[in-house]
């Protein structure tokens, strides 16, 4: 079977549509909005950039919401569960729980611990989490005379 494609000759619409065929001025134009609104306010439909400008009007395309979730969190989880980094979580009660990330979902990470049993965190119950090699290391300083503890006296009444 042979189809034969039929298009519309372009030239056959611009006639049909009142337009001239070699394009001298007579295409149709819509006129552009006024940029004061009768009430004496701008129009936002003359301002692309304003939030409020109606959609149809030649508007240009709004700026894309950026996506819901970016994957930066399970990332994360990933590369330190492959490399099996040790972590320190901080909950929201200040409590510290050391280990390794050995899996997690949307809602929980478990931990391995070393020497405890292991442990599963509700994410909602974490305030941070950082590699235990990041951890800050208190330094005491080492005083060259070792000083007794002073005592003082203090007079306490006596009632008869």
């Amino acid at each position: 079977m042979n189809r034969k494609l039929i298009r519309p000759n372009l030239s056959e619409l611009k006639d049909r549509l009142g337009i001239s065929a070699k394009g001298g001025g007579g295409e149709v134009m819509t006129p552009s909005p006024p940029a004061i609104t009768p009430g004496g306010e701008p129009n936002p439909a003359v301002n692309p950039a304003a939030a409020t400008a109606p959609q149809g009007l030649g508007s240009p395309r709004r700026k894309i919401a950026p996506p819901e979730q970016t994957n930066a969190e399970s990332f994360y989880y990933l590369k330190q569960m492959q490399s099996k980094t040790p972590m320190v979580i901080v909950l929201q009660d200040d409590e510290k729980v050391r280990g390794v990330i050995e899996w997690y979902d949307k809602h929980c990470l478990k931990i391995n611990r070393v020497k405890e049993p292991n442990v599963l965190v509700p994410k909602h119950n974490i305030k941070y989490i950082y590699k235990q090699d990041e951890e800050p290391r208190i330094r005491r300083s080492r005083s060259t005379k070792k000083e007794e503890p002073s005592v003082q006296e203090v007079e306490i009444p006596v009632y008869d």
